[in-house]
């Protein structure tokens, strides 16, 4: 289970740094970016989206307007550099109200506060039920359908085109896909991305040094875009 998300803001440097954040976070995934409001209306008439995150002044429609015209309405994070507007947002229920510059561990929090209330709300209505995450996938191997179990996944490598999935106990698989799309369907509670070519096991790390994770004897580079959502995973932050 993911949240599907779009990024909305009329500067390109806020988009990207919208982008970057949003990819170290293991539970997001990134549908779209928008420069503007009508942009974004045009991504929710043919996406599910969970979550916007969403600037206030934009040419055209503001943000607040846009939040005014929806009749289906994501979770809404606003993400400013103005805070007179903070009252008017949280008037329109928005998740939270963020004032540039937005440090990492401030988005954080906020999309983890959306992270909560999606389970929240995806869980209501059954009590009772067992509401257990799949810990397996399938994928396209060696023109067949190869199942592959996430406790056996030691770390996933990105090769352009294609991804390598080391195994414990078999002879790693090859598969044409993005880590984009592979990483969608690893359970974020067991699995993170540390590098723009890596994904890894939590629970198979066995040391951190520098600039560098060791799972057993095998050394994985640690990037310094992945180094905090990394820490925090494993309890350091």
């Amino acid at each position: 289970m993911m949240l599907r998300c779009i990024a909305v803001d009329d500067e390109p440097l806020a988009l990207d740094l919208l982008e970057d954040n949003i990819r170290q976070i293991p539970y997001l995934h990134l549908v779209a970016k928008c420069k503007n409001a009508i942009e974004a209306i045009e991504i929710l008439q043919r996406e599910q989206v969970d979550l916007i995150f969403l600037d206030i002044q934009m040419p055209g429609l503001t943000g607040l307007q846009f939040i005014q015209s929806l009749t289906v309405k994501p979770m809404i994070i606003l993400i400013t550099a103005y805070d007179q507007y903070a009252l008017e947002g949280f008037n329109l229920d928005v998740i939270d109200y963020l004032v540039k510059p937005v440090s990492f561990e401030r988005f954080l929090k906020a999309c983890n506060k959306a992270w909560e209330f999606f389970k929240l709300k995806n869980h209501q209505g059954r009590a009772g039920e067992e509401n257990q995450e799949l810990d397996y996938f399938f994928v396209n191997a060696e023109y067949s359908l190869v199942k592959v179990v996430m406790d056996d996944i030691i770390m996933i490598e990105g090769l352009k085109d294609y991804v390598k999935i080391h195994l414990a106990n078999n002879k790693p698989l090859i598969i044409r896909i993005s880590m984009k799309s592979i990483e969608e369907k690893l359970s974020p509670k067991k699995f993170i991305r540390i590098h723009k070519s890596y994904i890894n096991s939590i629970t198979r790390v066995t040391s951190i040094r520098k600039g560098s994770i060791f799972l057993g004897s095998t050394e994985v580079p640690l990037s310094d875009n992945y180094k905090d959502a990394f820490m925090l995973a494993i309890g350091q932050k």
